[in-house]
């Protein structure tokens, strides 16, 4: 029988929101007003805080995960990190001008700064004016700053906790930003890593060539991280855009090498400020891709391990895990069938994409085709499917391609989908670390940054 543990933990205090102003003209990033002090609750703050979003990761991929992470040759399902952690449950939804449904921008504008914004909106509020986030306050009290995401640096969770702009499509822009922008003329992040070297290595400026004339190691390939002294400031971008889907990346646990890598540079006598974000679960939910969804679930998962034991060794350290929304509509049973069967998974050990990608490549017909899909999928495929792949009109463009091999997935699993966006759903808060109980219980996303904020000032 599954052991199931439920904490329940009532907060007795009432945080004030925190409005922030900034001037757009000098170098410097201050708030106008702290948030309202909770000298009960932060007596002694934590010296480091490490903040993980993971991406379109609604209650579904959570619970997907635990199935699809169960030991089949147990009778118990086993609990996992998400279990051990979970403290409550957040809401969403966005400045009322965009309505009940978030884009990861305004979700990560909130997360950041405890400011509803508009979706697009990066770091600014619904005037578009900037806000000051937990990020710019660690680095003004004399935290080291990091990035370690899945993505480009330069995407929306990311960019709402360095940068200021009106539209999350500005790369360029907000790239620009991480070096021209400073806080009290410091440089707003110590440790960036993820992808994204389009946009720091473009014609007319190279971003990287100027990190490294200001004293920043750069980086673009995985075996050179080991390699760079220890506390380094540290430009580290590993992929064009974002990184290779888990399945593909040829470096395994990608986030938790990136995240320890992070944390090596990051470790001070004054403590440091991570931002992780698992980028890709979002990704695979506009795909809808069950099979990419959990892998970059076990990603993340192997990522919150590694955490949770440097934690044990470095008590004065809070870590703090939600999502920004849900993606996808992701549904663990479908069509009215009491079934949801994710063990086959396992021997899918390639994308979706990159199939895709390697039948274009080698011209495959249709019975080459049947013969690849099958062997990647690894279980027998009805009639009607084979015929399908043999009639396969190979000039469509990808996403169509790769829909059809994601439908045999999701019939042979039983899965559901409801939508290729964004949901309105309440998403999960999980925390471990000094002060976890400040994040207990029903919180809106605003209040999750007023929190740190709170202990950040303390």
């Amino acid at each position: 029988m599954m052991k199931k543990i439920l904490c329940i933990a009532t907060l007795s205090f009432t945080l004030l929101g925190c409005k922030t102003t900034l001037d757009l003209d000098t170098d410097s990033v201050k708030p106008s007003a702290a948030p309202a002090p909770v000298t009960e609750l932060v007596s002694t703050p934590p010296l480091n805080i490490i903040m993980v979003v993971a991406d379109g990761m609604g209650p579904a991929y959570t619970s997907g995960f635990r199935y699809y992470n169960d030991d089949p040759t147990t009778p118990e399902v086993e609990t996992n990190w998400f279990e051990r952690h979970h403290v409550g449950n957040s809401s969403t939804y966005p400045a009322s001008v965009s309505g009940l449904v978030t884009d990861s921008a305004a979700s990560a504008t909130a997360l950041a700064s405890g400011v509803k914004s508009y979706n697009g909106a990066i770091g600014v509020d619904i005037n578009k004016q900037p806000v000051t986030t937990v990020l710019h306050t660690a680095k003004l009290k004399g935290m080291r700053t990091g990035l370690a995401v899945t993505s480009q640096i330069v995407h929306a969770t990311p960019a709402a906790y360095v940068a200021h702009n009106e539209n999350r499509r500005n790369y360029d822009a907000i790239a620009d930003s991480y070096f021209d922008d400073r806080v009290d003329g410091q440089f707003k992040v110590d440790v960036m890593l993820g992808g994204g070297t389009k946009y720091f290595k473009r014609e007319g400026r190279d971003l990287t060539a100027e990190f490294v004339g200001a004293g920043y190691v750069y980086v673009d390939d995985y075996a050179e991280l080991a390699d760079v002294p220890q506390g380094s400031k540290l430009l580290g971008l590993m992929a064009p855009v974002g990184l290779p889907w888990a399945l593909d990346d040829p470096q395994a646990q990608r986030l938790q090498v990136l995240t320890e890598q992070a944390v090596r540079h990051l470790e001070n006598p004054e403590g440091f400020f991570l931002l992780v974000e698992a980028s890709q679960v979002d990704w695979a939910g506009h795909g809808r891709d069950i099979n990419g969804a959990m892998a970059e679930m076990s990603d993340l998962h192997e990522t919150l391990l590694w955490i949770e034991e440097y934690q044990k060794t470095h008590p004065n350290t809070l870590v703090v895990v939600t999502a920004d929304h849900s993606t996808g509509g992701l549904t663990l049973a479908a069509n009215g069938e009491y079934r949801w069967s994710p063990e086959d998974l396992h021997q899918i050990n390639m994308s979706v994409p990159k199939m895709i990608e390697t039948m274009l490549a080698e011209q495959m017909n249709g019975t080459e085709r049947v013969n690849f899909i099958s062997e990647q999928l690894g279980f027998a495929l009805t009639a009607d499917q084979e015929e399908t792949l043999v009639l396969l009109d190979m000039t469509q463009q990808p996403r169509p391609l790769e829909d059809v091999i994601k439908r045999m997935i999701d019939t042979h699993t039983n899965t559901g989908w409801t939508t290729h966006g964004h949901t309105a759903i309440d998403v999960q808060i999980f925390a471990h670390g000094p002060h976890q109980d400040m994040f207990a219980g029903y919180l809106d996303n605003t209040e999750i940054a007023k929190r740190i904020f709170a202990i950040l000032e303390k």
